[in-house]
């Protein structure tokens, strides 16, 4: 096999009534494109709920033999909660632990001038101590690099303990200058995959010199409907069981409301910098040396986030329309040239023909694209699907000798990752 760096996943998937990703006034997501308005699925909801995604083919059930792969800390509590708090709990005096955590998180995030502000004029009381652990910006970190600081900020409060003088936060400050090195800044720089799995996938970004920036490996777009807006006010009310036991007369009717839902084939596509997550995965191997480093970790996630893609429904209102759905197409590619999205495919919007079918018009429009871009450019990567429906629209662009089920596909994908 030749080195193919780069894996592209596009998906269709169908949602009837639903309301899958709501704005900031609780209508559904849109996009203009092609003349048309679409409805669209961000990215950060769909990474979401593929990064928490419970069931067999989770990220964070991935075992190798030596556990769980550790996955990511995502809060603005984690200081609070995994440094702060497991300290006292190993007899550490609250405000010795305040101190000693302050100080390791301004040695490794650093100190806004906001932050010196607060701390010059804030009071004594637990409630301003309590909130002087809490991050301004939600912060990711892995497990090995909180266990690390957990750490390091027991050695400081213990150092500081035992240290002459009275105040507090100076025996703190110095006892971290003495203790947080420049050889300890290294193993924290060092920690093998120490931002988690998550953050190895789908990036950390961190303004830190201390902790390692993590590029996303793993690129998601935005999801679309491949027609136009297909969208309707749903009026709903809630009966008032009481109420009409009380009187028979009565409406009833406790609450009444609207919200949008909206129906769609969405097409969906992520882009795999193989290299790049290998290299986050192996803690931080030279990209360039990608191929001596595929393994079974990096193949099995390549082989779960395509499950995931597949599977996994993004969706508000859960109880109230269940959208829960599986992919109809999902094709892979895999090749050494820049990845490149098939959206334009359905840049003029797809509509259903005379018996109303639209699965078969987008297979139709987007076997046309990959033959155009196969035209102009050369043949494309190599390519592997699973798909249902009238499969045959999809033509010679993607003949039937690379149909397989999902879970063939998904072993063809990890093939690239894996070791050989």
């Amino acid at each position: 096999m030749t080195d193919q760096p780069f894996l592209q996943i596009h998906t269709l998937t169908s949602y009837p009534a639903s309301l899958l990703n709501r704005d900031d006034v609780g209508f559904a997501k849109r996009i203009p494109f092609g003349g048309a308005t679409r409805v669209r699925v961000s990215s950060q909801c769909l990474k979401r709920h593929w990064r928490r995604a419970e069931g067999p083919h989770a990220l964070s059930s991935i075992d190798l033999g030596e556990g769980p792969v550790a996955m990511s800390v995502r809060s603005r509590v984690t200081f609070q909660q995994f440094v702060r708090d497991r300290m006292v709990a190993e007899g550490i005096e609250q405000p010795l632990a305040v101190a000693a955590t302050e100080e390791v998180m301004k040695l490794v995030l650093g100190e806004s001038a906001k932050a010196k502000e607060k701390k010059k004029s804030k009071g004594a009381d637990a409630e301003e101590a309590d909130d002087s652990c809490k991050t301004s910006q939600i912060t990711v970190l892995g497990r090995p690099e909180v266990d690390f600081l957990l750490a390091e900020a027991l050695a400081i409060a213990t150092a500081a303990k035992e240290a002459d003088g009275k105040d507090l936060v100076k025996k703190v400050q110095a006892a971290a200058k003495s203790h947080f090195d420049r050889e300890r800044q290294k193993n924290l720089k060092g920690l093998r995959m120490g931002a988690g799995l998550d953050a190895a996938l789908f990036g950390r970004m961190v303004t830190s010199d201390m902790l390692a920036r993590t590029d996303a490996a793993i690129h998601v777009a935005h999801a679309f409907t491949v027609h136009e807006e297909m969208t309707e006010s749903d009026f709903f009310s809630a009966v008032d069981d009481l109420e009409r036991e009380r009187d028979d007369s009565a409406m009833g009717s406790g609450h009444i409301g609207s919200a949008e839902l909206t129906t769609g084939l969405y097409y969906g596509y992520v882009a795999v910098d193989l290299p790049l997550l290998i290299s986050n995965l192996e803690g931080g191997v030279d990209r360039k040396d990608w191929t001596k480093h595929r393994g079974p970790l990096a193949a099995e996630v390549i082989r779960r986030i395509i499950r995931l893609i597949a599977t996994v429904s993004p969706g508000a209102k859960l109880g109230s329309t269940a959208p829960h759905s599986y992919a109809q197409l999902v094709l892979v590619e895999r090749g050494a040239e820049q990845p490149r999205s098939l959206a334009n495919a359905f840049l003029k919007p797809v509509r259903p023909d005379r018996e109303g079918d639209i699965v078969k018009g987008t297979y139709v429009a987007l076997a046309k694209h990959l033959e155009d871009l196969d035209q102009m450019f050369g043949r494309g990567p190599e390519r592997r699907f699973a798909g249902m429906g009238p499969v045959e629209a999809l033509g010679p662009a993607l003949g039937q000798e690379h149909r397989g089920n999902l879970a063939e596909v998904a072993d063809w994908a990890a093939s690239a990752a894996a070791e050989g």
